[in-house]
C-alpha cells in the first residue's frame, strides 16, 4: 500500500503543482535559483486531489490534536484548504493575513478567535518557515494557543527545522522534498543525474548554481 507522503508527492507532480527543472532552474522571489517550483494552490482545481489532502489533514488533526478548538488557514494559499478541513471536522475557522488590512480594524486575523482557544494552523508550503511562524505569532497575539501546524509540502530546509524548534511549534507535513525525489526518480520523471543536482540544491539552496 502506497504511503500518504508518496501519494501526495505523486499527485503534486501529476497535476504540475510541483515542477522539477534541474537544467532550466526557476528564479524565486527571494532571488534564489531553484530547480523546483511549487504552487499547491493548484490542488484546489482537482477535486480528487483536493479531497484527498483535506481528508489526510482532517485525519492528522484527529490523531495528533484531538483537543483542537479552531482551524486556521494562512493567506493566501491555505485559506481554502483550511476552510475545507474545518468543515470536515465541524470546527470554527479563522484565517491569517500576510499583512494587516489597510482599513477598518486593520485585522491580521480574520474570524472569531476566543482567548485560550487551541488552534491548529494549515499551510500549503513550508520553505524557511518565516511567514508560517509569523502567522503563528498572529494567532498567539490574538489570544489563541497554537498547538501544531500541518502543511501539504516542505522543502525540508534545516533553517525551517531550526525556526520551528526555536518557536516550539510542532510541524507535520503530508509530503516532503526527500519523498518527492524518490517518487520522481521511480516514475522516470527525473534521471539519476537530475537526482544529484536536486540533492545538491537542497544542501545549500541560497548559494546553489552561483
Amino acid at each position: 500500500m502506497e504511503k500518504i507522503n508518496e501519494t501526495v508527492a505523486n499527485q503534486l507532480l501529476q497535476i504540475k503543482a510541483i515542477k522539477l527543472q534541474p537544467a532550466n532552474p526557476f528564479s524565486w522571489a527571494s532571488g534564489w535559483l531553484s530547480p523546483i517550483y511549487c504552487d499547491n494552490r493548484k490542488t484546489l482545481s482537482y477535486p480528487d486531489v483536493r479531497d484527498y489532502i483535506k481528508e489526510q489533514f482532517a485525519a492528522k488533526v484527529k490523531e495528533l490534536y484531538p483537543q483542537a478548538d479552531v482551524i486556521a488557514g494562512v493567506a493566501t494559499g491555505a485559506i481554502a484548504q483550511g476552510a475545507l478541513v474545518a468543515d470536515a471536522l465541524n470546527k470554527p475557522f479563522v484565517y491569517i493575513r500576510s499583512a494587516p488590512k489597510g482599513h477598518g480594524l486593520e485585522n491580521l486575523l480574520e474570524g472569531e478567535l476566543k482567548p485560550g482557544q487551541k488552534v491548529v494552523i494549515i499551510e500549503d508550503l513550508i520553505s524557511t518557515g518565516g511567514s508560517s511562524l509569523k502567522a503563528a505569532d498572529a494567532v498567539t497575539n490574538s489570544g489563541g494557543e497554537v498547538i501544531g501546524m500541518l502543511a501539504i509540502f516542505s522543502y525540508g530546509f534545516k533553517v525551517a527545522q531550526d525556526n520551528f524548534s526555536s518557536k516550539k511549534i510542532e510541524l507535520t507535513t503530508l509530503s516532503d522534498y526527500k519523498t518527492l525525489l524518490k517518487v520522481a526518480l521511480n516514475s522516470g520523471y527525473i534521471s539519476e543525474k537530475d537526482l544529484d543536482t536536486l540533492n545538491n540544491w537542497s544542501k545549500d539552496p541560497a548559494n546553489w548554481n552561483k
